[in-house]
């Protein structure tokens, strides 16, 4: 059953909560971050923001998840597991807008967008693992049933605008082909509003770079090369085709994050 639709004053207090909460831990992260980073500026200059510059960017990340909000369409997505992913990527997408917007490169931009959503992703992921790394000292256990959990909410398969994916077994290992995943049709979506590939990019940067290390952070037995992907989504392909692997190949393998995977998305 889908849920009540967030729009307007009727949006649910629960959600209007998650949403205040989010964006506590943003602006929490982003200031602990940018305290610690040099930012490389458009005109060549390397700097340190001040707690000052700082909260200027984030009265411009807001107004632009703001804006970027209306494009998502929240209200059609069909669960709250959509709503709350999408409701992260409109806060990366933003902050790569904001970053640029206040000069910073772009290249610097995509990758404070990304150390700061690995600091969010991998609290999330490391509680959502923790049952599982407690229970079990077996790697591919540990995957298997975390990844399960997960396809519980929030990356519950109910088709799109949802996700959409196919879970089989492989072995001992777990595979799961997306083939519509609505935070990746957000940004692309926005990236295509404002004619500006750079907001998929940081996207592409950040998000889809994150299951390398998550998969062996869930895996935790000290070994890299607990995930593969051969095709992405928000490179061009038709399928982000996932293998969590139970052993790990002792090397991060990020098969598809080649120059030619890079040129597909600009």
């Amino acid at each position: 059953m889908t849920e009540q639709p967030l729009s307007g004053e009727r949006t649910p207090l629960g959600w209007r909560i998650i949403r205040w909460l989010v964006w506590k831990d943003v602006r929490r992260t982003c200031h602990r971050h940018l305290a610690n980073r040099t930012l490389r500026l458009t005109s060549g200059d390397a700097l340190r923001w001040l707690p000052d510059d700082t909260d200027r960017f984030l009265d411009t990340l807001e107004r632009e998840s703001t804006e970027m909000r209306a494009i998502a369409d929240l209200p059609q997505l069909p669960n709250a597991g959509s709503r709350l992913m999408v409701e992260l990527a409109i806060h990366t997408v933003a902050a790569d807008a904001a970053l640029r917007s206040h000069g910073v490169e772009t290249g610097s931009a995509h990758s404070v967008v990304a150390d700061v959503g690995w600091n969010i992703y991998r609290r999330m992921l490391g509680l959502s693992s923790l049952p599982s790394r407690i229970v079990s000292r077996n790697p591919g256990r540990r995957l298997r049933w975390t990844i399960r959990g997960l396809l519980i909410f929030p990356f519950r398969p109910v088709g799109a605008p949802g996700y959409e994916t196919r879970v089989f077994r492989d072995g001992e290992d777990l595979r799961t082909h997306f083939t519509h995943c609505p935070p990746q049709t957000f940004a692309r979506a926005v990236a295509k509003r404002r004619e500006d590939p750079e907001l998929l990019e940081a996207f592409r940067q950040s998000w889809c770079r994150y299951d390398w290390p998550g998969a062996d952070l869930i895996a935790d037995d000290g070994r890299r090369g607990h995930y593969q992907r051969p095709h992405t989504l928000s490179a061009g392909d038709p399928v982000c085709d996932m293998c969590w692997k139970a052993r790990g190949s002792g090397q991060m393998d990020q098969s598809n994050d080649t120059p030619q995977s890079r040129e597909r998305t600009l």
